[in-house]
């Protein structure tokens, strides 16, 4: 049976009566098959078009391939991205007058936050997400890499003491490469560099999760890439921001300096994503009327919002057409 788009209800006020915030999740996020209940909506087209820009057959990707394919940087970006202008696409038509009042996204999912916020258009959005990809895997080969998530008490100043001393004791590739929470912290570096560090933290009572990624994102080992990225980046053209955007690097948010992202998006290669940053500048903005949305695959951002801030923030996650058609009828007074 095919899937309907959500339906737009003509008595809908035009505008939303609560402000949104959208997140973003980035790569780690993708899995096979993640597209199949779009493919028969009309919210497709986005595919289609988004395609012939990027010159590969994203639905392919969207629908059939694999998930060891899936691991490589270059297409695992693309994918998540374009999934998540597929649900933006719903998203604006099932809720008339949805204007968000800030965005975030995580590492890749920046460049979706910056797309929501018109920082980029759709079309340029993905030829930059598929010349970073690239830039990325080229990066990769260069030193191949990994991740791995830990999580326990005081988890953060822990691992960062203990990769500060492996590298200096044994010249280990490992760095800290996303700050999530107070007890969750995702390590990036070497294979065996990440395994060592993940297995002492164990030692200790701390959890290990591997990320399905195939590089050591936001550490030095991603240096190689800038030159193709900021060439890209250089080529793209960048408009003012309609909310603020808040950013990985230093969890500040931006709203009339959006040619500082050019900036920011190549820092953002070799420097931690502040994500616990990022939610508490996310709570400092919050008013009583802000509700929160994940949009892409997976519920990974809104069970981090939901621990990060305060009980009377609804977040939620939407990646299905049902997950939208449920948001407009459940959120709408």
């Amino acid at each position: 049976m095919s899937q309907q788009s959500p339906p737009r209800a003509a008595d809908r006020p035009e505008t939303v009566p609560f402000e949104v915030g959208l997140l973003f999740p980035g790569q780690g996020a993708q899995r096979p098959g993640m597209g199949e209940p779009w493919r028969d909506t009309p919210h497709w087209k986005v595919v289609t078009r988004l395609s012939e820009v990027a010159g590969r057959d994203l639905g392919q990707l969207l629908l059939d391939t694999g998930a060891e394919q899936l691991r490589r940087t270059d297409t695992a970006q693309l994918a998540t991205f374009t999934l998540e202008m597929v649900v933006l696409d719903a998203l604006r038509e099932a809720v008339p007058g949805l204007r968000p009042v800030v965005c975030a996204g995580h590492s890749l999912g920046e460049y979706a936050a910056l797309t929501a916020a018109g920082v980029l258009d759709p079309e340029d959005g993905v030829w930059l997400v598929g010349e970073r990809g690239a830039a990325m895997e080229a990066a990769n080969r260069l030193t191949p890499g990994t991740m791995a998530v830990l999580v326990g008490p005081d988890i953060v100043p822990l691992t960062q003491r203990r990769a500060a001393r492996m590298r200096a004791a044994d010249r280990a590739q490992v760095w800290v490469a996303n700050i999530n929470g107070a007890d969750q912290v995702v390590v990036s570096g070497t294979a065996e560099a990440v395994a060592a560090l993940a297995d002492e933290a164990a030692r200790d009572g701390a959890r290990a999760i591997s990320i399905p990624v195939g590089g050591a994102f936001h550490t030095p080992l991603m240096a190689p890439a800038a030159p193709r990225l900021a060439e890209a980046v250089d080529r793209v053209p960048l408009h003012p921001a309609l909310c603020p955007v808040i950013a990985n690097v230093d969890a500040r948010a931006r709203l009339h300096d959006h040619e500082a992202w050019r900036t920011l998006m190549l820092r953002q290669l070799v420097m931690p994503v502040r994500w616990a940053g990022s939610m508490r500048t996310l709570k400092g903005m919050a008013g009583g009327r802000l509700r929160i949305l994940e949009v892409g695959s997976g519920s990974t951002l809104a069970n981090l919002a939901r621990r990060t801030l305060p009980g009377q923030i609804l977040v939620r996650s939407v990646g299905t057409p049902a997950q939208v058609e449920a948001l407009a009828a459940d959120w709408w007074p």
